[in-house]
């Protein structure tokens, strides 16, 4: 028989509240939620195992549950009540997982010979995670890097603006200086978008392999990824503002270097 959950005060229900809102319970207990039939869809297919599947009959049925559970999860049908206390959208179809996360070693990333990898260094708000992991998604890019992470990538917030998106890219998070010498090691260019002694963007041959790196509207980058960088580049604008929302910037470079690579 299929377990039930009626009250919100029960102990698993309170410990997944806890998995939403705390990064520290996430990390400890080595597992995170995902809310909605396409979030989940792509968890299961980008590698991620689901601990537990929480159902409102009235939503979704237990039938269309099926292809996302595994000997390892256990299904549980839960009341309104509980289902309003754990959802964060009206629009979720009535299901939530908890799902293990994965490693987000470098050393895990699997890049093909001529790799284009976006890193992204202590970007904090979880919608501008989100919306860059969508953009990484459109480009279909070898990976995304976060580096000096301020934000856990596991966040219900970074899940849910990435649309699912934080399943579909391979992520790593590390330090600048190991994403650096990670870089270096694989003989990738780094082509860093800061202001200081930058050149044009659209200037450059991305054609060979290609990290694009790029910081925070309010600080920019720091002084070890100029450091690093094989060239400086900016995007050159004609407003008053001397900067751009990081992945509407992140996006411009990217899809510079698939025009350039005939969107292969």
């Amino acid at each position: 028989m299929i377990k039930k959950i009626e009250s919100s005060q029960n102990t698993l229900i309170k410990s997944i509240v806890q998995l939403q809102e705390k990064s520290r319970n996430r990390k400890q207990s080595g597992t995170f939620v995902i809310e909605g039939l396409r979030e989940i869809e792509l968890a299961t297919k980008g590698g991620y195992s689901l601990k537990t599947l929480l159902f409102y009959p009235d939503l979704v049925s237990e039938t269309s549950l099926r292809p996302f559970i595994s000997r390892e999860t256990e299904l549980i049908e839960i009341s309104k009540d509980v289902y309003q206390k754990l959802a964060y959208r009206d629009t979720t179809e009535g299901v939530i997982a908890i799902a293990h996360t994965k490693s987000l070693d470098l050393e895990d990333l699997k890049l093909s010979e001529n790799p284009i990898i976006l890193v992204a260094e202590a970007t904090e708000k979880p919608g501008n995670i989100g919306a860059i992991l969508r953009t990484a998604d459109a480009a279909n890019i070898d990976a995304v890097i976060i580096a000096n992470p301020k934000s856990d990538i596991y966040n219900p917030n970074v899940v849910r603006s990435s649309v699912g998106c934080v399943f579909t890219n391979q992520i790593a998070m590390a330090s600048t200086t190991d994403a650096i010498a990670f870089l270096k090691k694989h003989n990738i260019n780094i082509y860093c978008a800061t202001l200081q002694d930058s050149t044009s963007y659209h200037t450059i041959d991305y054609k060979e392999a290609t990290a694009f790196v790029v910081g925070t509207e309010a600080t920019g980058l720091t002084q070890e990824w100029r450091d690093a960088s094989t060239k400086n580049i900016i995007i050159p604008m004609s407003g008053v503002i001397d900067s751009m929302n990081v992945s509407v910037a992140a996006s411009i470079l990217l899809f510079e270097a698939k025009r350039q690579r005939d969107f292969k």
